[in-house]
């Protein structure tokens, strides 16, 4: 029976696409105004979640967002979430309405289209560079004073799909504590099964994420980074490792 699935998986893929371009085909002139300035990304940053939501509900993605605690607009953070599909990115963008900066890997870039947005407005990092990591604490810093927020995957990629959840790297945390900002902590139930990296598999069904209760950082130092890259770690492992409901 599997063999009639390939079909299927294919032309999801293929949808995937599709809906990632439409919108921005739709929205091209707002998009290319709202990146013109960097002070007008909050309204890019608008645009973006309206792309996230068009491509979640279009792929049948029944979507819940759980909150144990809503961050504050006035205030930066530095989102973290376990990292396993494509989806994370529209799932982020729904999951926080605080306009945040993504700091990602310079492949996407590569990517039709989505990848003209996505090197002007995300901070891109080559990780076999200590040059360009370097840089990515420099732009982040600008971006925060800013008013933004930045989201990392610390996991600094995606791992392969028999780990559950991959160590951390210690960039996010040492960033927060140097900005003495909350550092949130976002678990992703259902991505990798909805849509994960391996090209045959997913499917329309549920997608949550759960926003836990923030981390704070003042009066933490540099010695307090790993403590801390731990202690949020421990957080969404745990949310992972309970039975599925």
């Amino acid at each position: 029976m599997i063999i009639f699935k390939y079909p299927f998986w294919l032309l999801y893929r293929i949808w995937f696409y599709i809906l990632v371009a439409i919108p921005i085909i739709v929205l091209f002139p707002l998009l290319i105004i709202s990146i013109s300035r960097e002070q007008w990304y909050p309204y890019f940053f608008k645009l973006a979640r309206f792309w996230a939501k068009f491509i979640l509900v279009g792929m049948g993605f029944n979507y819940k967002i759980i909150k144990e605690e809503v961050p504050d607009p006035k205030k930066s953070y530095m989102f973290v979430a376990n990292h396993t599909s494509m989806a994370d990115i529209m799932l982020m963008l729904v999951s926080v309405k605080n306009p945040f900066v993504f700091v990602g890997k310079k492949e996407l870039a590569k990517i039709p289209l989505f990848g003209f947005f996505y090197k002007r407005t995300c901070i891109l990092v080559d990780r076999s560079s200590a040059k360009s990591r370097q840089a990515v604490f420099l732009r982040a810093q600008r971006r925060l004073k800013q008013g933004l927020s930045i989201c990392i995957f610390p996991e600094g990629g995606v791992p392969e799909e028999r780990i559950l959840l991959d160590a951390f790297k210690d960039g996010a945390f040492r960033l927060a504590i140097n900005h003495q900002i909350p550092v949130v902590p976002i678990t992703f139930y259902d991505n990798k099964k909805r849509f994960s990296y391996t090209f045959f598999s997913g499917g329309p069904g549920k997608m949550r994420a759960k926003i836990h209760k923030f981390f704070k950082t003042e009066g933490l130092k540099v010695e307090d980074t790993k403590p801390l890259n731990e202690n949020v770690r421990t957080i969404i492992w745990e949310e992972l490792s309970k039975p599925v409901k």
